[in-house]
């Protein structure tokens, strides 16, 4: 127990008086939050941009309560000149440009941007309909379409980065820290007289597990501080707490693979390369900065197999969205089967010297 507490101390005070490791694991990561959490804060859904050229009778006799809700997603602006209208679309510099010739509302769009096309299109074909029945004299129709967005108005930006860019910041910290320790204390030559110490391996893994974790939770505390601050707002989910588990599990899963890479990198520097290679890619891959919901079908699939897709989607689910805690438990089995898997191997690959 003496020698737990004697290394958790070096290791504690080592990653305290390393300001390049605070930085990249503590404030960098920071900097993104407090970056996205002010710029894109209020954020809204863009509008679309369409110009109208000439008389078109499903927006211009549209009543005054419908062209206030159309106004919100739409924003239409009148042009005289038709070739001009068609040349900004072809551009990008509308998203569509519309006219009306006899009974026929023609939609003018750029096949560049599919997702604004098939937005503005949609719109006008509801838009259409609608005069369509009007016109043939049914004044209240049978169904209507309401749209209700499932999520209360806290659910901003802020929601959604939070969990992402700590999700990252403890993979870097994780990786990072077991990766350089066990490199630097093997090129040192201090794995060699701990080998040849009292001290028990269980000793040495435990007190980089036990650092690791706390350093972890620190992050956890310093990133729900500062965003739930007033100024950015987040709001936490009845099951929050059940984020500390899977933060644990995260925290092993990306220990192991910091102890892999460490395992066969002969410097720091070389360490310190795999574990970018390894967190960053990842980190864009596994939606930490921004969803996935418009990537490739084979990306998704890619997705799936890494750590921090698990450990972030668990998060978000228990910390945000309100998911009970029973919703996160195959992240949580993911997680804790890849710690074991990967820590298998790199005990396989272990080495008390460099060779």
């Amino acid at each position: 127990m003496t020698s737990f507490v004697s290394l958790s101390k070096a290791m504690a005070r080592g990653f305290v008086r390393d300001r390049t490791a605070v930085f990249f694991t503590v404030l960098f990561p920071l900097m993104f939050l407090v970056l996205f959490g002010g710029l894109f804060k209020d954020q809204t859904l863009p509008k679309s941009k369409v110009l109208q050229v000439g008389s078109v009778a499903v927006l211009d006799q549209i009543p005054a309560d419908a062209r206030t809700e159309l106004d919100g997603v739409l924003e239409v602006t009148r042009s005289d000149n038709r070739d001009d209208a068609l040349e900004k679309v072809r551009k990008g510099e509308v998203d569509a440009m519309v006219e009306q010739s006899g009974g026929r509302v023609v939609v003018h769009f750029s096949a560049a941007d599919q997702v604004k096309a098939g937005t503005v299109t949609g719109l006008f074909s509801s838009l259409v309909s609608t005069g369509n029945l009007a016109a043939a004299g049914v004044a209240s129709p049978a169904f209507t379409l309401e749209p209700q967005r499932v999520e209360d108005e806290s659910m901003q930006t802020i929601q959604y980065v939070t969990p992402g860019l700590l999700g990252w910041a403890i993979a870097t910290g994780a990786t990072f820290g077991a990766a350089l320790t066990l490199v630097t204390w093997r090129h040192t030559k201090l794995l060699r007289r701990l080998r040849l110490s009292p001290v028990h391996v269980g000793s040495l893994l435990g007190a980089r597990v036990g650092v690791s974790l706390a350093i972890a939770l620190v992050q956890t505390a310093i990133f729900i501080g500062v965003a739930a601050l007033p100024y950015f707002g987040l709001v936490l989910s009845g099951y929050w707490w059940m984020s500390i588990p899977l933060i644990v599990a995260g925290t092993l899963a990306f220990l192991s693979i910091g102890l892999l890479a460490g395992s066969f990198a002969k410097t720091p520097e070389a360490a310190n390369v795999i574990a970018n290679l390894t967190v960053l890619p990842m980190a864009f891959l596994s939606g930490s900065f921004f969803p996935l919901d418009d990537a490739p079908g084979w990306l998704k699939v890619v997705s799936e197999a890494l750590p921090l897709k698990h450990l972030v989607d668990g998060m978000r689910d228990v910390m945000v969205r309100g998911e009970p805690p029973g919703a996160v438990l195959p992240q949580l089995g993911i997680l804790v089967a890849f710690a074991v898997v990967v820590s298998a191997i790199a005990a396989m690959l272990f080495r008390w010297d460099d060779v």
